[in-house]
């Protein structure tokens, strides 16, 4: 080796140690196309590879480790390697046919030895891949053998062993064991012994068991405590992964805005690695943005999501609830419930009944106003069962709740406060404080029922401070009390923010609105009549984000390169070969779930490779940050005019002929009819 290849290795070195994972890959790289790079170091390059937010490329070196410990002779380090490859397509793809692809070579190069590491890790990825594709006859077994092995010889994967087991025995409905399992893998992780790779799976799988039963707590504590190791420890996804459940953890708390950084946060972060999993941040950011009243936005992150192959529900169908299409709502939720998709997922359940239940819940809600009690009363029956089975205080309210508005559509006013009270106090005791206003909602309903005027007023009032408390809009028009007026005679011109909400004063009318983030936009052009602002100058200001001018060339970026670079694309052929040889080998088993799945992961890998691939194989660009930026900030306006336009149309009817959208925005009033304003 030459000194400059000794030099490149020395400071990629040097780099990792500082943390300065991109530094490490860029030098790296460079050795390695030189020709630098040994095969004993392609593990090392596999791990800052990942660490750097290469995912393909961490594979990729994982693989030809692979290759070169097969050409030595060495089959339990090419055993070993093969489980890599698995384990990181399984974790951050959820592609299942390539993963027992790899298992299966590992499987066969393990035969005949005695158990090793290797032995332990095979049991790891084998319990997770029979967990994910629902198999839960055989994925507590290996997961146990995990366990066995990983006391012996690995104590990293006997605690995410540990984890798989507490899976499957909460799945099963055996939850104070599989509670109890978790804080063995916690224990078992704190001891500072597992690498920090293993250490931020456990977190993360801890907090996503927690997470799917709905103890909620539990979660939060956990979450904290990731949070702390995450910001010094972190490698690869698992910050992104930290951040999506902060959120999760804001968004119940009734933290939206702060939800919704932490998960666009993770969006980003999470890009580079995941692929149809990137549908978990993006539903959590649509659950966020409806919350917030900013349904476009809303839309926006769960059609993505299901663009890139993830199930949005029960997300979409609530929207679509709220936008008033009932029709739509109902067909979709009783479809995710007819037909649950088969999507393996890391970090939801495999198809039982934790998935069901918030699905349930929709149900419920949507059924009621569609007038099909029937069908409502069933879902309501089955989220009760799957509450007492699970012995979640949250579930019970969600269970509550729905019980409650099938009573009260039934004629039953009496059962619905009785079952409406209970989860005003279970959701109060969650410290959950939308859910909380929604079940007062509806107890101000059954008050209301059963004649009972002053205490509805009472719930209604309660539930709107709450509700403006968090900045959440669903509901806002429904809270208020029938003689409440929403508008109020005024003097002068006035469009200024009030803490979480908004006074408006125009042709001698006033009215209050809750915050959206079209009013800010909106408020930041009318403080300066006729000035042009750019898009990226008016999220710039949003974010505040210091330093930004207004122009558009030195505001844009440019696009953001190719949707899939090279070594992207070959990846996914490589991937889309091994799932054909898994159809195959499903086919000849005839295994029809196994080859349904397969047959949906070669689809979306299809599909994601003709979306970055353009006419005569020419690369499709991923979109400019202005183009972006311009899309979001106009439909966040239109959205504002549109809830102005149904409280104080004089106003709305103004701004519409004089606030102009597109990549630049301004406020052009009419020079002869100048407007004041109070802002």
């Amino acid at each position: 080796m030459s000194d400059t290849g000794a030099d490149l290795l020395r400071r990629a070195q040097d780099a990792a140690a500082a943390g300065d994972w991109k530094g490490s890959h860029d030098l790296l790289v460079l050795a390695d196309k030189s020709g630098l790079v040994s095969e004993a170091e392609l593990p090392w390059v596999a791990q800052v590879a990942y660490a750097a937010g290469h995912l393909d490329h961490a594979i990729a070196a994982w693989e030809r480790a692979h290759a070169a410990a097969l050409r030595g002779g060495d089959d339990l380090a090419a055993a070993g390697a093969a489980i890599r490859v698995a384990m990181h397509i399984m974790f951050d793809t959820a592609l299942m046919a390539p993963v027992r692809g790899w298992l299966a070579r590992a499987e066969r190069l393990l035969d005949g030895h005695e158990p090793t590491p290797a032995h332990a890790w095979l049991a790891v990825v084998r319990s997770y891949e029979r967990l994910l594709s629902g198999d839960l006859d055989a994925a507590p077994s290996w997961a146990h053998r995990a366990v066995e092995l990983g006391t012996r010889l690995d104590a990293a994967a006997a605690a995410i062993g540990r984890v798989a087991e507490a899976r499957c025995l909460i799945i099963s409905g055996n939850i104070r064991d599989g509670l109890k399992a978790l804080d063995e893998a916690g224990v078992a992780m704190l001891t500072g012994e597992i690498d920090p790779l293993s250490t931020g799976v456990v977190y993360c799988e801890v907090v996503c068991a927690l997470q799917a039963l709905a103890q909620h707590d539990l979660a939060e504590q956990w979450t904290r405590a990731m949070e702390r190791w995450a910001q010094v420890s972190a490698v690869g996804s698992l910050h992104g992964r930290c951040r999506v459940h902060r959120a999760e953890i804001l968004r119940l708390r009734g933290a939206c805005a702060e939800a919704e950084v932490e998960a666009l946060g993770a969006c980003e972060e999470l890009r580079p690695y995941l692929r149809r999993e990137l549908g978990w941040p993006l539903t959590e950011l649509g659950r966020i943005r409806q919350r917030r009243g900013d349904l476009d936005g809303a839309e926006e992150a769960f059609l993505a999501a299901h663009e890139g192959g993830w199930d949005p529900q029960p997300g979409l169908a609530l929207l679509q609830l709220e936008r008033g299409d009932v029709a739509a709502a109902a067909s979709g939720i009783r479809a995710a419930l007819e037909h649950p998709s088969t999507v393996p997922s890391k970090e939801l359940p495999p198809n039982t009944d934790l998935r069901r239940a918030p699905l349930l819940d929709a149900a419920v809600a949507i059924e009621v106003a569609a007038g099909e009690l029937e069908r409502a009363r069933r879902a309501a029956d089955e989220l009760s069962r799957i509450a007492d089975t699970f012995e979640s205080k949250a579930l019970v309210a969600s269970a509550a709740l729905a019980g409650g508005r099938v009573s009260l559509a039934e004629g039953r006013p009496h059962q619905a406060r009785t079952r409406f009270e209970q989860a005003v106090r279970l959701w109060n005791e969650v410290e959950a404080p939308y859910e909380t206003a929604q079940a007062r909602l509806g107890l101000a309903d059954a008050h209301r029922a059963e004649g009972n005027q002053p205490l509805a007023e009472l719930e209604l009032r309660a539930a709107r401070a709450t509700l403006a408390r968090i900045g959440a809009d669903a509901g806002a028009e429904r809270e208020l009390p029938p003689h409440t007026e929403k508008q109020q005679d005024s003097t002068g011109e006035a469009f200024r923010c009030e803490g979480d909400t908004w006074w408006l004063a125009f042709a001698g009318l006033g009215v209050r609105l809750r915050d959206l983030k079209g009013l800010r936009y909106l408020a930041r052009l009318l403080a300066e009549p006729g000035r042009e602002f750019h898009v990226l100058e008016l999220v710039a200001v949003e974010r505040e984000t210091p330093g930004t001018t207004s122009a558009g060339a030195q505001l844009d970026g440019g696009d953001s390169g190719p949707l899939l670079d090279a070594q992207a694309k070959e990846a996914y052929r490589r991937r889309l070969t091994e799932i054909e040889a898994d159809i195959a080998e499903a086919t000849a088993m005839t295994d029809l779930g196994r080859i349904a799945q397969a047959q949906a992961e070669r689809e979306f890998l299809i599909r994601e490779l003709s979306r970055a691939i353009g006419l005569g194989g020419r690369d499709r660009r991923a979109g400019s940050a202005s183009e972006r930026a311009r899309v979001s900030v106009t439909r966040a306006v239109r959205q504002a005019l549109a809830r102005i336009r149904a409280h104080h149309e004089p106003l709305a009817d103004h701004l519409e002929r004089v606030v102009r959208t597109g990549t630049h925005c301004a406020y052009l009033p009419d020079p002869r009819a100048p407007v004041s304003w109070e802002l």
